[in-house]
């Protein structure tokens, strides 16, 4: 098959696929696409101006990814909006994300590496806005003048009913033994559910999740689309989250809001279903706070069929797209760890149980060890030997597999005949790394994700209070 040989001849840098198309991206900026049915070639395209090999012009450590009918795609100086059926270039820009895009509606958000949040029209390539996030925020929430250019916001109710100040939820963060001053916030309760305005607005979701940052460098948000039976709902999540992260459901704060009608009890069960593969599989450091929490609030007005359990086939859409969502918040909270320079993704297959995996996980992305050879791109794949020993659980060494990536490193517990250390440090120095390992004592997994230890790290927490 064509498909097979162009594989067999590239390095895979990304994958992507949507209803119709299957995406590669090499890393030397070829993208690739395929029938999905058929695997048949479409078109591809040199996203690469140069034509040299020079390391710094290889695609390695960026992504692919799509919305409808155009693709994402980026290397270390432009970013690229690409027609799917025809691989035309939609727009170009000289700058290089450190984000995956967010799409709502026809808009794209992301955050550049030099720190600028941008939003692109989708539709005609167009730039709606660039902000500098570190100069800027304070003006971008504060100022008169770019509140009065805001869209007006289309409301459906002037004022909520039925709200109570027994129905807040209190959620923050602070310095643990610090008595919060709840008082202030209670003294409020009244004046706020007074001035509350129900809105579609998308530009007041952005203002949301940066209005709780504290030592987040990126404002956090999602939304999915789907459809219940036959109407149409929506789900939007903000998330706040740098430090002090390895949640037990730190001070990792998410909400999840959805116009879908569903109770109480269907969502409480839904959000418990999907925490265990998103924000209970991440980790920063290793950490735990006092005031991590996950909400999800329903306002009810999609007017979809009543729905008594969890198991209704009429949830399905809605259960995949509250998991993106979630998924979507855990991975940027990792991502914007304090000080953190990669983005890593910890996978345990062939596991005895997935309890087993997820401790072992959880040892690899726990250890200093580990964290600071990935900071220092260094591909000491002893250490995370080490780190799976010393967890817990019973393996036979004689069968470990490891993986780098697509490089293996350990297979039947020994060095890989083909191991090149070269070729790995390479690797090693993407934005994302990947590590896999196979324990051959069962058929159960599990997925963390966490990031690296980096000098920036220490300095943001030497002087936390100060």
């Amino acid at each position: 098959m064509r498909y097979e040989t162009i594989i067999k001849n590239q390095f895979v840098n990304s994958l992507s696929l949507n209803e119709n198309y299957l995406f590669f991206l090499n890393t030397y900026g070829s993208l690739y696409t395929f029938q999905k049915n058929d695997m048949k070639l479409l078109w591809f395209l040199n996203l690469n101006q140069s034509t040299d090999l020079d390391p710094n012009n290889l695609f390695l450590g960026n992504q692919i990814t799509n919305h409808q009918n155009t693709i994402f795609a980026s290397n270390s100086r432009s970013f690229y909006g690409i027609n799917a059926d025809n691989g035309s270039v939609i727009f170009k820009y000289d700058f290089s994300p450190s984000t995956q895009p967010l799409v709502i509606s026809d808009y794209l958000f992301l955050i550049s590496k030099n720190n600028y949040l941008i939003s692109i029209n989708i539709k005609n390539g167009k730039l709606i806005y660039s902000y500098d996030l570190n100069q800027k925020i304070a003006d971008f929430l504060n100022s008169k003048k770019r509140k009065a250019n805001f869209k007006k916001q289309v409301e459906d109710e002037d004022y909520p009913k039925k709200i109570t100040s027994k129905e807040i939820i209190f959620g923050c963060t602070g310095t643990i033994g610090e008595t919060f001053p709840c008082e202030k916030i209670i003294d409020q309760i009244p004046n706020l559910i007074k001035k509350i305005n129900y809105t579609q607005n998308k530009f007041l979701w952005m203002k949301a999740a940066l209005g709780i940052m504290t030592t987040d460098t990126k404002p956090k948000l999602a939304m999915e689309q789907c459809k219940i039976g036959d109407k149409e709902v929506k789900i939007y999540g903000v998330a706040k989250g740098s430090g002090m992260i390895f949640p037990n459901m730190g001070t990792t704060l998410a909400y999840i809001f959805t116009d879908a009608n569903l109770s109480n009890d269907i969502l409480s069960k839904l959000l418990k279903k999907n925490i265990t593969n998103t924000f209970n599989a991440i980790s920063c450091d290793g950490d735990t706070s006092t005031n991590d929490m996950v909400s999800i609030f329903a306002t009810n007005k999609a007017n979809n069929s009543n729905i008594k359990s969890i198991n209704d086939i009429k949830l399905k859409k809605f259960d995949k797209a509250l998991n993106n969502v979630l998924l979507n918040l855990a991975k940027r909270v990792v991502s914007d760890g304090e000080g953190a320079s990669k983005f890593v993704t910890i996978n345990i297959n062939k596991s005895k149980s997935e309890q087993d995996a997820k401790t072992i996980a959880f040892s690899i992305a726990n250890s200093a060890l580990v964290k600071t050879a990935i900071a220092g791109e260094d591909p000491n794949w002893g250490r995370i030997v080490m780190a799976i020993g010393k967890a817990g659980p019973k393996i036979n060494l004689n069968k470990l597999g490891l993986k780098f990536g697509n490089y293996q490193i350990i297979q039947d517990g020994k060095l890989h005949k083909n191991y090149d250390e070269k070729l790995v440090g390479e690797y090693m120095k993407g934005e994302n790394i990947d590590f896999t390992v196979d324990l051959f004592t069962g058929a159960k997994s599990f997925t963390a994700f966490t990031m690296d230890f980096t000098k920036n790290y220490i300095e943001i927490n030497a002087d936390y209070r100060s």
